[in-house]
C-alpha cells in the first residue's frame, strides 16, 4: 500500500469512527456532557507541562521556518493561554444545552401535535491554522452541542494539537465516552485536507478558519457543505445626524483596538455635510493611534495628510492600522458602497436619526448590522452566545457568530393518536 493509499484509509477510518461516536454523543445528557468538559479542565491542568513541552517543539520549528513574531505569539501555549482554555471549557459547561429543546409545538386541525426539536448536526470537520487553542475551543462547543469533531490544524501546530487531542481523549474515556468523539488528523501532509473533504459519507459540515486563500480552497474542493467566512471588510457610515462626540471613540475602537481581527474596521464613510468640519479632528485622533489613512479625492482635499487611495484599496481587508475613508453624498450612496465592497460581515451606522438607523438595519446585508456602536462587538461572547466556533458570512445554515445553537439543526417531531392521511 502506498503512502497516499494508507493516508486515505486512515482518514476514512477516523471519519467513520467519528460518525459512530456522534450517535452516542447525540443521546448524552447535559449533566454527562458537562462532567466531561469539567474533567477536560482537570486533565489539561494536570498535563500542562506535557502540553507546553510539545508546544515548544512547534515554537522551535516555527522560528527555524521564519514565522513572524505575531504568528509565533498565536502559536504559543503560555500559562495564560492554557488558563484561558480551561476557563473556556468551564464557560461552555455553564451554557444552556440546546439539544432536545422543542420549539413551536402546535396542534393541527386533525389533532396532530407538531413541533421542532433541536438536534446535533452530526460530525463537524474543522480545518484551521496557527492557534492550537482552537482545538480545545472547537472540541468543547461541538461536544456540548452533541457533535463529534474531526480536526485538521496547521502543520506549524502539529505537536501542540496532537498533545491537546490526547489529553481531551483521556478525559472522554475517563467518563465512558468514545475517544473518537474528538480526533486530530495526526499528519502534516496537505493531501490530508483533500481526503478529509471527500468524506461526505461521514462528515456533515466543514468549518474552515484561516486566511481567505484557505477558505476559498476548501469551498472549491469540498464535497461536504462548507460554512464560509472569506474575509471581514467592515464599514462604519457616519451620518449627517451622528453624535460626533460618540463617533470618534467608536471609530478608534473599531479600527485600532485589534486591527488584525476580522471584525476590525476597514472602511469609513462620512456624509458630505459634516466631512469638512469633522474629518480633520478625526484624522488627527486616528493619526495619534498610528492609523494610516487612504482616502477619496474629497477627503484628501479636506485633510491633505490623507494618502490618495488606489482603486484596489476599496474593499480591502488590511488587517493592519490602515483605513480607507470616503466622503459620500447621503445614506443612499453609503448603502450602495457597502453593497459593492462589503463582505457581509459587520456594518455600522452612527446616527441620531431613527429613520436612517432603521433603514440601515433593514437594507444592509451583513451577519451583524449595528447602530451607534463598534464593529468589534460582532463576536459570540460579546453577543451573548458565550462562545463561538467561528463567524459565518453565508446564510446557510448560520449567519454570524456560531455558538451552541448554531451547531445544531431542527427536526420535526409529530405526536399522533392514530390519525391517517386522507
Amino acid at each position: 500500500m502506498s503512502h497516499s493509499e494508507k493516508l486515505a484509509t486512515d482518514i476514512k477510518q477516523m471519519a467513520k469512527q467519528a460518525k459512530i461516536a456522534a450517535r452516542t454523543l447525540a443521546t448524552l445528557s447535559t449533566e454527562a456532557k458537562n462532567n466531561v468538559l469539567l474533567h477536560m479542565v482537570d486533565a489539561i491542568d494536570a498535563k500542562r507541562q506535557y502540553i507546553q513541552n510539545e508546544n515548544a517543539k512547534d515554537l522551535v520549528a516555527g522560528k527555524e521556518k521564519g514565522l513572524s513574531p505575531a504568528m509565533l505569539d498565536r502559536l504559543e501555549l503560555s500559562d495564560k493561554v492554557i488558563t484561558s482554555m480551561m476557563d473556556g471549557l468551564r464557560e461552555v459547561a455553564a451554557l444552556p444545552d440546546p439539544v432536545g429543546e422543542i420549539e413551536k409545538m402546535v396542534k393541527r386541525p386533525n389533532g396532530l401535535m407538531v413541533g421542532r426539536m433541536r438536534v446535533p448536526l452530526g460530525v463537524i470537520g474543522m480545518i484551521y491554522e496557527s492557534r492550537p487553542n482552537v482545538t480545545v475551543d472547537a472540541a468543547a462547543l461541538c461536544l456540548k452541542a452533541g457533535n463529534a469533531i474531526l480536526l485538521r490544524g496547521g502543520s506549524e501546530a502539529i505537536h501542540s494539537n496532537r498533545a491537546l487531542a490526547s489529553v481531551l481523549q483521556e478525559a472522554l474515556l475517563s467518563q465512558g465516552v468514545a475517544a473518537e468523539a474528538i480526533q486530530v488528523i495526526p499528519v502534516t501532509d496537505r493531501e490530508a485536507v483533500n481526503i478529509m473533504l471527500s468524506q461526505e459519507e461521514y462528515l456533515d459540515l466543514i468549518i474552515p478558519r484561516g486566511g481567505e486563500g484557505l477558505i476559498r480552497f476548501v469551498s472549491e474542493t469540498s464535497r461536504i457543505p462548507v460554512l464560509k467566512h472569506y474575509k471581514g471588510v467592515c464599514h462604519i457610515y457616519v451620518d449627517r445626524d451622528a453624535d460626533l462626540e460618540k463617533a470618534t471613540p467608536i471609530i478608534l475602537n473599531s479600527k485600532a483596538q485589534r486591527p488584525g481581527v476580522c471584525n476590525a474596521l476597514e472602511g469609513l464613510l462620512v456624509h458630505k455635510d459634516i466631512a469638512e468640519s469633522y474629518l480633520p479632528a478625526l484624522a488627527d485622533s486616528l493619526n495619534r493611534a498610528d492609523v494610516r489613512l487612504l482616502g477619496c479625492k474629497e477627503s484628501v482635499q479636506i485633510v491633505p495628510s490623507i494618502t490618495p487611495a488606489m482603486d484596489s484599496d476599496w474593499g480591502t481587508e488590511f488587517l493592519d492600522l490602515i483605513l480607507c475613508v470616503r466622503v459620500v453624498a447621503d445614506i443612499d450612496e453609503a448603502l450602495d458602497y457597502i453593497a459593492q465592497y462589503g463582505s457581509q460581515h459587520t456594518e455600522s451606522i452612527l446616527t441620531e436619526n431613527y429613520s436612517n438607523a432603521q433603514r440601515f438595519l433593514a437594507e444592509v446585508d451583513a451577519s451583524a448590522v449595528m447602530v451607534n456602536t463598534s464593529t468589534r462587538f460582532n463576536d459570540g461572547g460579546q453577543l451573548g452566545l458565550g462562545a463561538e466556533i467561528g463567524i459565518s458570512t453565508t446564510k446557510l445554515h448560520a449567519y454570524g457568530p456560531m455558538g451552541l445553537e448554531e451547531l445544531t439543526t431542527r427536526k420535526f417531531v409529530v405526536y399522533g393518536q392514530g390519525q391517517v392521511r386522507s
